[in-house]
């Protein structure tokens, strides 16, 4: 069967994960800069990525900064403009911004934020975004009118100026067809989640994708200007001894168990078969046994999920799986306490593999 794929640079580009957690950001941050990735990437779970960001900034010199994701409907347009151009500006135009939904129990039970109709909601979000910083890059009145968010003040001493660099890249998350293609409409580049499998990459997220992405190219918007961009995320368990693969593998069934019970990424798992799975897990979910249900995910579920083995045997997989897919590849940390090196190593290795060819 034919399937859709990224269209790929020469070669692939490399993010490396970094912890959420204050405490491992600097060290990471060299870690990953001196090790030759490309970009370094901070997830938003208990702390804000931005900040971890910011202090990245004075620690390294060339690598992009990027969140992967931030929460766009926990902030507004302005607030996550703000964040962002200061990102962008202490680093020297080294932000790039990945946004994502969230599902909706935590934008409205958690942030205490609308949610209704979140691909409309979130193209609207990125025009909102672009038309600030065109605002704060040009000078010119800010006068943004949508469905969702009005912008219409922007004071001299609210400005934060111009930034020679640009603004900074828009990507944007998605595990659903529908945020896919809003991604390849007004984004540039889509975030596969890392419960994604290739398939459902392939057969049910990039089609979408791409045609959205010509459209907007055939209508010149104007972000199109820039290459389009397709990361993809993959949960690896390795380890270098038995005992510290069981370990990893216990570790990366969890997290594969944990994204199988949510409701909102149901779908992934029909298109598979696994429908039922699914409904065993949330119901476990509701009572909280989370421990539990990693037990459930068989070894058939685990290899479409998650690669596992050494380094070297990681990235042979991972490399076999999504060279000419996708166009950047990050190894997703199974926990927020997950050691960066371990990542590092393997895409360190998939980076030799993609060399050689």
């Amino acid at each position: 069967m034919a399937t859709a794929t990224a269209r790929t640079a020469p070669r692939l580009l490399f993010d490396a994960p970094a912890p959420a957690r204050p405490g491992g950001i600097l060290a990471a941050a060299r870690a990953a800069e001196s090790r030759g990735m490309d970009r370094l990437v901070v997830s938003e779970t208990a702390h804000n990525p931005f900040v971890q960001l910011a202090r990245a900034a004075d620690a390294t010199r060339s690598i992009e900064l990027a969140t992967g994701v931030a929460i766009a409907f926990a902030r507004t347009p302005m607030t996550l403009a703000y964040e962002a151009w200061g990102v962008h500006e202490a680093s020297g135009g080294r932000a790039v911004v990945g946004l994502g939904s969230q599902v909706k129990p935590h934008v409205v039970r958690r942030f205490g934020m609308p949610w209704d109709r979140p691909a409309a909601r979130m193209a609207e979000y990125l025009h909102a975004v672009r038309a600030i910083w065109d605002s704060w890059q040009t000078g010119e009145r800010l006068v943004f009118r949508g469905d969702f968010y009005t912008h219409t003040l922007m004071t001299p001493a609210f400005t934060p100026g111009r930034i020679e660099a640009g603004a900074p890249r828009l990507l944007l998350a998605g595990v659903g067809p529908r945020m896919a293609a809003t991604a390849g409409a007004v984004a540039d580049g889509f975030i596969a989640h890392p419960f994604s499998s290739v398939e459902h990459l392939t057969r049910q997220l990039l089609p979408g994708v791409l045609a959205a992405r010509a459209k907007a190219e055939a209508e010149r918007a104007p972000w199109t200007d820039r290459p389009f961009e397709v990361v993809g995320n993959v949960l690896a368990a390795t380890g270098r001894t038995e005992e510290e693969l069981a370990a990893a593998r216990i570790v990366v069934r969890e997290r594969i168990a944990f994204y199988a019970s949510t409701p909102a990424y149901r779908s992934v798992l029909e298109l598979h078969g696994w429908g039922e799975l699914h409904e065993q897990l949330h119901r476990m979910s509701l009572r909280g046994r989370w421990q539990e249900m990693g037990e459930l995910i068989d070894d058939e579920v685990f290899r479409t999920f998650a690669v596992s083995g050494t380094p070297e045997e990681a990235a042979r997989e991972i490399h076999r799986r999504y060279a000419g897919v996708v166009t950047r590849l990050s190894v997703s940390p199974a926990t927020d306490d997950a050691d960066p090196a371990d990542a590092l190593e393997v895409l360190a290795a998939v980076r030799a593999l993609d060399r050689k060819e």
